[in-house]
């Protein structure tokens, strides 16, 4: 590799370590990673294509020779809530420590701003010798964004009044904004003709910030650490293993797994996040198979697994706040409590099957990928920040030849409209429903050095 190749390497990472926000489509991981493995629903941990491979199997980037990727997505998600009644306590009832909280006067409907982000991809690999090679991989693989402005909330008050206070929580615009960012340096090498390894080292950065959750201050254990604090930093350390093998001629197999990258206290959101603002990211795993289609087709097909509790910040329910935490006293189940109420998301699984087929100078992609739902009925409140709800994504992709060194790739993606409805946790009487569809395109473009 000469120097020149060098030079724009520096300012290719540099902007990728700028995020931008908008993945939500396995829960808050996205679909897929690299712009071949995105035609086919994300799959591919058994046939790697690109130098973003090691996002997926870090064992596919010995395959890969010496060049690099480089590519940009628009990524589109649609998110609303809607909520039918009003305070179960009408005004002039004393109430107590438990007065309603209501969200919307009655029959409210909101949709989230921000529906536009760009989010761009990076992947450069060197060859070693004739069977190891080592790469750099630069990617976003997770992220939440949502800001509801206007709509109001009504909070009952001992004294027996109900306050209608404007914001989906009563106080002001609500949202959150978390992205994820990985620079993964991966070692690759062949244990023989049909079987290979590799081995990621990470390093993982988080930005996050939280407004319009003022009002759940007696529910917290720092409730100047709660809301409207701007962005906070987290970063963590992690390592990614990968194998792929050829069992017989035209079939291979792949694993990969990642354990719980441990990161860094959101300390700015010390009193809204358990464990005084602990956010990991959960362990995960994925087996998956490719088997050859005649002579120009592949077949994929992935299992992914995504331990969302691994991380009590984002699996615990938020009925702690009513079992475990005394409203402003304190408690392990308050908000950045030791057991602090979360999210309530549950770990799921991802199935993900694609085919791709030669034609000429061009490859074709389609895909599909149906996943578990991440959020019960049960925990739809303190979800409006964060509807990951997407059951279902339909994929479709090219690559088209260039020359003999390079080619231009481009990904399309839809998941079809999914709504979770459930009761209120601060009042039962009334009903709340969740509901996000996405798009994406993505242009990718790569190399041979």
């Amino acid at each position: 590799m000469t120097i020149s190749r060098l030079k724009f390497l520096p300012a290719v990472l540099i902007s990728l370590a700028l995020p931008a926000t908008g993945w939500a489509t396995n829960g808050y991981f996205t679909h897929g990673i690299g712009t071949a493995e995105k035609g086919l629903a994300g799959a591919g941990v058994a046939f790697s294509q690109d130098t973003l491979a090691a996002a997926n199997n870090p064992a596919g980037m010995v395959s890969q020779g010496a060049r690099y990727d480089v590519g940009a997505g628009l990524f589109s998600p649609m998110r609303s809530y809607s909520s039918v009644g009003g305070p179960s306590v009408p005004p002039g009832t004393l109430c107590g420590a438990n007065c309603p909280f209501s969200i919307g006067d009655g029959n409210q409907s909101i949709d989230s701003d921000n529906e536009l982000f760009l989010i761009p991809q990076f992947g450069y690999n060197w060859v070693l010798d004739a069977d190891s090679s080592i790469g750099i991989s630069v990617f976003g693989n997770g992220g939440m964004n949502t800001e509801y402005k206007g709509g109001v909330a009504i909070l009952g008050t001992p004294s027996g009044t109900n306050a209608q206070l404007p914001g989906t929580f009563g106080a002001g615009t609500a949202g959150v904004d978390l992205s994820q960012l990985f620079i993964a340096t991966t070692y690759s090498a062949r244990l023989s003709s049909t079987t290979s390894w590799g081995i990621s080292g990470i390093v993982a950065y988080q930005r996050f910030e939280a407004d319009g959750l003022a009002n759940f201050a007696p529910f917290s254990t720092d409730p100047n650490s709660l809301s409207n604090n701007g962005h906070d930093t987290s970063t963590g350390i992690g390592i990614r293993l990968g194998i792929q093998t050829e069992v017989s001629p035209g079939i291979r197999l792949g694993a990969a797994y990642q354990p719980e990258i441990d990161m860094s206290e959101f300390d700015d959101y010390a009193g809204l996040f358990a464990e005084k603002g602990d956010f990991d990211i959960p362990s995960n795993l994925t087996l998956g198979a490719a088997f050859d289609i005649g002579q120009d087709g592949v077949l994929v097909v992935d299992l992914q697994q995504i331990n969302y509790e691994d991380v009590p910040s984002v699996s615990n329910p938020l009925q702690r706040l009513f079992t475990d935490c005394n409203p402003g006293v304190g408690g392990p189940g308050c908000l950045g409590g030791s057991n602090g109420a979360g999210f309530g998301w549950q770990d799921i699984q991802v199935v993900k099957v694609g085919y791709q087929w030669q034609d000429g100078d061009m490859t074709w992609r389609v895909g599909v990928s149906v996943s578990e739902q991440p959020i019960p009925e049960s925990e739809v409140v303190f979800n409006i920040l964060a509807p990951g709800v997407i059951e279902e994504t339909l994929t479709f992709g090219f690559t088209k030849q260039l020359d003999a060194k390079s080619a231009l790739s481009f990904a399309a993606m839809y998941a079809p409209s999914v709504s979770v409805k459930g009761s209120n946790t601060f009042d039962s009487a009334q009903q709340i429903e969740l509901e996000m569809d996405q798009y994406e395109f993505v242009l990718g473009y790569n190399r041979s050095l």
